[in-house]
C-alpha cells in the first residue's frame, strides 16, 4: 500500500499586495472622507502585489527550497506562511504554528547570548528548566564562544554572522512542524553551513518540515529535495532540486 503523504503546510490562489504610501498620502480629513465615499484609493498610495495567485502543498518531512530573484516574492511568501501577512486573496493553511526564522529575527541587543537563548527557548514552549539545560548546546552549536565568552555579552557586541547563527542554534534547539528560514544558512564559515544542513535533516527526520530561502544555491542543493522557483510573485516552477534550479541557473546568466 502507497505510503500516505500527511500535509503540513497548503498555500491555496495567494494573493498579498503592499500598501506604500508616498508623499501627500497624509492628506486632510476631507479628503479621506472623499475617498471612503467613492472607494477611490489616494494617488499617493500605490499598491505592489507581491505575491501572484501562488498554490502549493508541503508535506510532513520535507525540505522544501525557494528561489527566485531580488523582489520576487520570497521573503514575502514565507512570512504569509507564518501568519505575519494578510492575504488580500486566497488561503493558507498549516499544522500547528510555524516558525519562521529570518536573518533579522528580532533579539535583544542589550542582553546575553546565553539570556537571549534562554528567553527564545521560553518563546518556543519550553519550560523554564528546559530551556536552561539547552543553552549550552546553543552556544556550542552556534559557535559564538569559539573565540571567547561571548554568550555572556551584549547582542549588540556581535557581528552580523555571529547574530545570525545564535539565531539559528535558538530557533533549531527543539523540533518544528513547520519550520521556516530566511537566508539563515547563508551565513558563517563552511563548517557552520554543514552543520546547520545537519541539523535541518535532523529535523525532517523528526515529522517537521523545513521551507529555506536561500540565494545560496548549494545550500538549497545540499538541503533539499524539492525546490520552488518564485519570479515576479508567481510559482514559475515546483519539483525535484536539481531540475528546478538547472532551469533558474539558466534563467538568472
Amino acid at each position: 500500500m502507497a505510503e500516505t503523504k500527511v500535509p503540513t503546510v497548503v498555500v491555496d490562489d495567494l494573493h498579498v499586495v503592499y500598501r506604500v504610501h508616498g508623499p501627500g498620502a497624509a492628506a486632510s480629513p476631507a479628503a479621506g472622507l472623499r475617498r471612503l465615499v467613492t472607494g477611490k484609493p489616494s494617488a499617493a498610495i500605490r499598491e505592489v502585489h507581491a505575491v501572484r495567485g501562488v498554490t502549493l502543498v508541503a508535506y510532513e518531512g520535507e525540505a522544501i527550497g525557494i528561489v527566485g530573484t531580488n523582489g520576487s516574492g520570497k521573503s514575502t511568501l514565507l512570512q504569509a506562511i507564518a501568519g505575519l501577512l494578510p492575504a488580500a486573496r486566497g488561503q493558507v493553511y498549516t499544522r500547528g504554528q510555524p516558525s519562521l526564522l529570518g536573518i533579522n529575527a528580532a533579539l535583544m541587543p542589550d542582553v546575553s547570548g546565553d539570556r537571549n537563548a534562554v528567553l527564545g527557548c521560553l518563546a518556543m514552549g519550553m519550560s523554564r528548566a528546559d530551556a536552561r539545560r539547552a543553552v549550552p548546546d546553543i552556544l556550542a552549536f552556534s559557535g559564538i564562544n569559539e573565540r571567547g565568552d561571548f554568550g555572556t555579552l551584549p547582542m549588540r557586541t556581535y557581528s552580523a554572522g555571529m547574530a545570525a547563527r545564535l539565531r539559528f542554534a535558538i530557533a533549531s534547539a527543539k523540533p518544528h512542524e513547520v519550520l521556516l528560514i530566511d537566508e539563515a544558512l547563508a551565513t558563517g564559515d563552511a563548517r557552520f553551513r554543514a552543520r546547520s544542513e545537519e541539523r535541518v535533516r535532523e529535523l525532517r527526520a523528526t515529522a517537521g518540515t523545513v521551507i529555506l530561502v536561500s540565494h545560496q544555491l548549494r545550500s538549497i542543493r545540499d538541503t533539499c529535495e524539492r525546490t520552488i522557483w518564485i519570479e515576479s510573485g508567481r510559482l514559475r516552477l515546483d519539483g525535484p532540486t536539481d531540475e528546478v534550479l538547472a532551469a533558474y541557473e539558466s534563467f538568472s546568466r
